[in-house]
């Protein structure tokens, strides 16, 4: 891993790191069907079937995969000062790899002569990724007395804004006519990829035209990870207030979560032969409001 780092101080005490950020990893570890068969000859194609008639997959674990990042990072803060703090930062990345590690990471395509296939963008990749959070004390009644000044004073405004890019994905389809086992079918592209943009059932995310199932013995035309799902913003805000009892504080708190409850979409149905091939039926990260009291002593 490496990086190089520039950092300027700019006015209202603000400061801004500008990075290029990278990592390489070789070797990396994964499980690799060793008995993965070659198109078209089902469980014969296995190279284990002829010399002992063994059908079933083999998984060996070694390391056999490669990734890297590249990735321009920038920062701002502003430390807390006159009731204010600022702490943003934005990427623009890519990311690479033959399998996303999640402890048990298998590829999807296991031959010798198909194994480079699985080198494409990594599934978590987000070229665009923004978030901003700020804290920021109310500086109403600081100064006043009365009952206006003690219901208006002590108040705080906290939030994390963040919008990012969607992650890739593979337009997969039948293998019944691949008939190789232990390796994944994709589709052809028949046409031009074109972003339709709707989202529920009935209407696609993508053209569905531009991709066809395979009837032959061969692989598709797209590769791993060749399309990318829709992207996602999210505001998170709450709102303290505090109440001095003696040398003691009570703080009342009430934080939402998704405060615009904005859908944070699934990939679309990835199957050229499903029924929903293309559609968005699915989201995660509904609104979720939490009230609380905590007591400093």
């Amino acid at each position: 891993s490496w990086n190089v780092t520039v950092e300027r101080r700019l006015p209202l005490d603000i400061s801004l790191s500008t990075a290029y950020v990278g990592t390489r990893t070789d070797r990396g570890f994964a499980y690799q069907d060793i008995n993965a068969g070659e198109p078209g000859r089902g469980a014969a194609g296995r190279p284990y079937f002829a010399q002992f008639g063994h059908q079933a997959s083999i998984q060996w674990f070694g390391g056999i995969t490669r990734s890297n990042y590249h990735s321009l990072q920038l920062a701002v803060n502003r430390p807390f000062k006159n009731g204010l703090l600022l702490k943003g930062a934005y990427t623009f990345a890519k990311a690479m790899n033959m399998t996303d590690d999640d402890g048990w990471a298998g590829l999807s395509w296991n031959t010798a002569d198909t194994f480079e296939r699985n080198y494409a963008r990594a599934g978590f990749d987000r070229p665009h990724v923004f978030q901003m959070g700020f804290v920021y004390e109310l500086p109403f009644g600081r100064e006043r007395s009365g009952v206006l000044a003690s219901i208006i004073r002590n108040w705080q405004v906290n939030g994390i804004f963040a919008r990012y890019s969607g992650t890739p994905f593979t337009v997969t389809t039948s293998a019944t006519s691949l008939n190789a086992p232990g390796n994944t079918q994709t589709a052809d592209i028949v046409g031009e990829i074109r972003k339709v943009g709707d989202i529920g059932p009935g209407v696609n995310y993508y053209d569905p035209s531009a991709w066809a199932t395979v009837t032959e013995a061969r692989y598709g035309t797209t590769g791993r990870n060749s399309v990318r799902g829709p992207r996602a913003t999210r505001l998170d805000l709450s709102v303290f207030r505090g109440f001095q009892v003696g040398r003691r504080r009570l703080e009342a708190r009430v934080e939402a979560f998704n405060l615009t409850n904005t859908p944070q979409f699934n990939n679309p149905a990835a199957n050229v032969t499903g029924a929903n091939f293309m559609q968005i039926t699915s989201a995660t990260g509904e609104r979720n409001v939490r009230v609380g009291l905590r007591f400093a002593f």
